[in-house]
């Protein structure tokens, strides 16, 4: 049976009783459909805003939806993989074998030597004014921002809350090089807008300077903060509102406390009390922004270029360029393409005849 939703048709929610794994199944077939028109994976939690969007669910209901997507991936009827995950939690050191013979691997390395200027990684940043990494809150905006980032050559990651040591001394670093080539560093950052999303964005500086004194195992020394140029370019409030974003009508944290609740530790600090006044008892995470991809990547896209220039990918393009001109002309003056080929074709031969000789 082929599940057809109707925007502004409720989805059913599967309850429990005898029913339910009949239910589970309906619903899992309903996201899998929607998954065709959206295009790209998000988390269980992004699946509750495109729901949203898509006026299936209630916002009520989003901590409702994202346990039953996670409950139809533990019991097998959505796919272990259908959402977006955080890369931080999978395997390191994992080695697939080759499906190939030792001699094809020989053959597809050696044609790779015809086209490696696709494979070179150039200094991308050379003759640059500026050098910029980004942090985003959640997988969700990874996962939108990322074929951006990737255009223009620009390191992304989640930044996990206030984010681990070793993440920002990681950045920290690359930061702390770029400068010493006589580039002005920039971090581009997007997370929720709460208080302590704002507040995040306001404290990554801070994060950084505590760092400042730390000695690598090869004796490399941290990086002062002091001339990076910080911009936290959403979510914000316009472009919210603009967009007709998803507010939760709360400031629970993480530990489940409200934030607007007069006996939560913080209630009277300046900066819950400041975002209260301007916002009210509301919240938008960053999620909500998978329902509007487009924009979302435009918003980062617009981010970039405002210190690189709307020119940005040409450059990057003439410099792809370049490495392949540079190649093809040692190439040709060597002879090497001509002995590449040559044993390639020596492998072809190989390979045919062990084929006639097996019929």
């Amino acid at each position: 049976m082929v599940v057809e939703l109707k925007i502004g048709e409720r989805i059913h929610l599967p309850e429990r009783g005898k029913n339910r794994e009949r239910d589970m199944r309906l619903f899992a077939e309903s996201l899998s459909n929607l998954r065709k028109i959206i295009g790209f994976k998000v988390s269980a939690r992004g699946w509750c805003y495109q729901l949203e969007g898509f006026k299936l669910i209630t916002k009520a209901e989003f901590d409702k939806v994202e346990r039953i997507i996670n409950e139809c991936r533990k019991c097998g009827i959505l796919p272990v993989d259908f959402t977006a995950e955080e890369e931080s939690r999978q395997f390191s050191g994992v080695e697939d074998s080759d499906e190939s013979s030792p001699i094809v691997f020989m053959r597809e390395i050696l044609e790779a030597a015809l086209i490696c200027e696709k494979y070179y990684t150039p200094d991308w940043w050379e003759d640059e004014e500026y050098y910029i990494q980004m942090l985003v809150e959640k997988i969700d905006l990874k996962t939108l921002f990322e074929p951006v980032c990737t255009e223009y050559h620009i390191p992304i990651a989640t930044s996990k809350g206030w984010s681990s040591i070793l993440q920002r001394a990681k950045y920290a670093n690359r930061f702390k090089r770029a400068e010493e080539k006589g580039l002005k560093c920039v971090l581009l950052y997007c997370g929720d807008h709460d208080p302590d999303g704002l507040r995040i964005s306001d404290f990554l500086r801070k994060n950084l300077r505590d760092l400042a004194s730390i000695e690598w195992e090869n004796r490399g020394t941290g990086y002062n903060p002091r001339k990076l140029i910080i911009d936290r370019f959403g979510l914000n409030y316009d472009f919210i509102i603009e967009n007709n974003l998803t507010w939760i009508d709360n400031l629970l944290t993480g530990s489940k406390r409200d934030l607007a609740d007069p006996t939560h530790p913080n209630h009277q600090m300046d900066y819950i009390q400041e975002y209260l006044r301007n916002y009210g008892v509301r919240k938008c995470e960053a999620n909500a922004i998978v329902v509007i991809p487009d924009q979302a990547r435009l918003l980062c896209q617009e981010a970039i270029e405002k210190y690189l220039g709307q020119n940005a990918r040409e450059r990057f393009r003439k410099k792809r360029t370049e490495i392949k001109r540079v190649l093809d002309e040692f190439r040709e003056e060597t002879g090497l393409d001509t002995a590449i080929q040559k044993a390639i074709d020596i492998i072809d031969e190989e390979e045919t005849r062990e084929r006639n000789h097996e019929e």
